[in-house]
């Protein structure tokens, strides 16, 4: 078996951070705060929003503390995906972790720079109303956020479909 050239990763995780970086660029240019686009009807549409929090705007409240803290706790799981990279021998997981790279640095690149991240993809799945928990539309999310749950599918997968398998 050939052996994994680290560049083809390194590849990978730039392709996410360009991408991810020229569509916010492209959103933020273009649309103004709040600003919403129908794409397809009330299901997809582009929305400009801006996250100060983490995944589902998750914060604490300060802005200045959101931006630290999650800045913060992004360097440190980067630092354990690449340890997680590192030790890696299955090219799934190596993609896996590449994709992850790329979407972590996509958002911690906004979140030092303007202190949020910019999201845009706003989709309409169907209503939640669960114990006075409503949702009618997803969380509005972006280019970074899709490679990481790309990731987490492709582990899942790999987990559960090849790696069980094996065993």
């Amino acid at each position: 078996m050939k052996p994994h050239r680290p560049f083809h990763f390194l590849f990978i995780t730039t392709v996410v951070v360009i991408i991810d970086q020229i569509t916010k660029m492209i959103v933020r240019a273009k649309m103004p705060l709040y600003h919403s686009i129908s794409v397809i009807g009330d299901f997809f549409r582009l929305t400009h929003v801006e996250n100060p929090g983490a995944a589902f705007s998750i914060g604490f409240g300060s802005d200045v503390f959101n931006r630290v803290f999650f800045s913060t706790v992004t360097v440190l799981l980067m630092l354990v995906i690449l340890y997680m990279f590192k030790h890696s021998k299955s090219l799934w997981e190596k993609i896996s972790y590449s994709l992850v790279l790329g979407g972590a640095i996509g958002n911690l690149l906004d979140r030092l720079i303007f202190g949020k991240v910019t999201d845009f993809f706003d989709f309409r799945f169907f209503t939640i109303n669960i114990f006075n928990f409503y949702m009618d539309r997803w969380p509005v999310f972006n280019i970074a956020d899709s490679s990481v749950c790309i990731a987490i599918i492709l582990l899942l997968y790999y987990t559960i479909f090849i790696e069980y398998k094996r065993r």
